[in-house]
């Protein structure tokens, strides 16, 4: 509106001297001068609302912002939105061993007696959900005597290193099955493939792009977890609210996909992202992207992250700059939940939950056993609400547990995940 009023004080000042030329009332001089104040206030007047229509969503243009075009696919974003709402198939209460709308392939092919050896090559444990997740994987292992020996081989965060794994795994002769959890999704393609023309392979937790292994194993993914969040700062917000979106890295594809859906949904609410950020899983980065925000900002309505494990960190930041709490997506962190109950927090917690890491341990027995599985195995997703909060704030866990690890009735639970028995 304000560039319009400028234009229209324009047209006016122009009519206005023209009919001072005419013979109008007043002096030229005095006339133009009162008319031009007004058309330099409306100019700047102008001026402030191009720079702030210019600002708004700035942070969709910055270079964190974008998505990398091989992990994006409309189809499958849909397709992810549509399955939150699928009830599951399989054993109720075990969402580990459930599936939505299963394809079940043979797996004859792969059929052999045991015992057997089953060998892992993992991204790492090198974050907070990794370690519950591997937890629970090792649990599960123990659950199954015909499992003889377990070789697990932790790649530290390095695709070189998974990728030599892998090889040297493949190369051992010693292994009836393997199973990978890809530190990224293009370095460790080849890999995979190469391995598929060995022996019976099964992928999870992140993705590869190839249809080799005999199953992949992941809950709906990344495209249901950044639109939960996205939906729900969106309908807790009103219009124009500024939000700050936190990153991980890059060319992971789960990460990628929850950003992808997030920005979609972000970009058609009328959501003013101000800030796209890459805070690394640092806790004080994270502070420090939090306080900048506030600072240039002067106020930061949202956060929305693709993963959880520094939400508390940038709840912190909001209580030093002494501002009121954002309305929030982290995940299912204790550390996070319990603050949630705590303060009232206006969040949700979105999930990849860590009991995926037993489905995967499951349809690698499967398929020694010749049994079908589904392929993808496409586990359910559950989000903690305000309404289930209560149920998953497990007193005596550590503040990095995850709660979504199906682990609560399994053989050294609580203690082996670092928790304390209650009395």
């Amino acid at each position: 509106m304000k560039p319009l009023r400028f234009l229209s004080l324009l047209l006016i000042a122009m009519l206005m001297l023209a009919l001072v030329a005419c013979g109008g009332g007043g002096t030229v001089e005095e006339t133009a001068e009162e008319t031009a104040g007004e058309v330099e206030e409306a100019a700047g007047e102008a001026e402030e609302a191009v720079e702030e229509a210019a600002e708004t969503g700035a942070g969709l243009g910055m270079e964190a912002a974008a998505v990398a075009s091989e992990f994006f696919s409309q189809e499958e974003l849909d397709n992810s939105i549509r399955l939150i709402d699928v009830a599951p198939e399989g054993p109720e209460g075990e969402p580990w061993n459930q599936y939505l709308e299963p394809n079940f392939v043979d797996t004859t092919q792969y059929a052999k007696e045991g015992p057997y050896t089953f060998c892992f090559s993992n991204a790492g444990v090198n974050n907070p959900w990794r370690v519950v997740g591997y937890n629970t994987m090792e649990a599960e292992v123990e659950l199954h005597p015909e499992i003889e020996e377990w070789i697990h081989v932790d790649a530290e965060g390095n695709d070189e290193k998974q990728i030599a794994d892998i090889q040297d795994l493949v190369a051992s002769g010693n292994c009836d099955v393997l199973i990978v959890s890809p530190n990224t999704t293009l370095a460790l393609t080849p890999a995979v493939e190469a391995a598929c023309e060995v022996l019976p392979v099964v992928v999870f937790d992140r993705g590869v792009q190839t249809d080799c292994p005999a199953t992949f194993v992941q809950p709906i993914g990344g495209y249901a977890f950044g639109y939960t969040g996205a939906k729900f700062l969106a309908d807790n917000l009103p219009d124009g609210a500024k939000v700050v979106a936190l990153r991980i890295l890059p060319g992971v594809d789960v990460l990628e996909t929850r950003w992808a859906a997030a920005k979609d949904y972000f970009e058609k609410n009328n959501i003013d992202v101000v800030e796209v950020q890459f805070g690394d899983g640092n806790n004080d980065k994270v502070k420090t992207i939090i306080t900048d925000a506030i600072q240039k900002h002067g106020q930061i309505d949202g956060v929305w992250m693709d993963a959880g494990a520094t939400a508390v960190a940038a709840i912190e930041a909001f209580e030093d700059a002494g501002q009121p709490y954002p309305v929030i997506n982290g995940e299912d962190q204790q550390d996070f939940l319990v603050k949630w109950q705590e303060e009232g927090l206006t969040a949700i917690a979105p999930t990849f939950p860590t009991f995926q890491w037993r489905t995967a341990v499951i349809a690698a027995l499967k398929v020694l056993q010749g049994e079908e599985v589904p392929d993808p195995w496409r586990l359910p997703q559950p989000a903690v609400t305000q309404e289930n909060l209560d149920q998953f704030v497990q007193p005596g866990m550590p503040p990095l547990h995850y709660a979504m690890c199906g682990c609560e009735t399994m053989p050294g639970f609580p203690e082996r995940w670092g928790g304390t028995a209650s009395e």
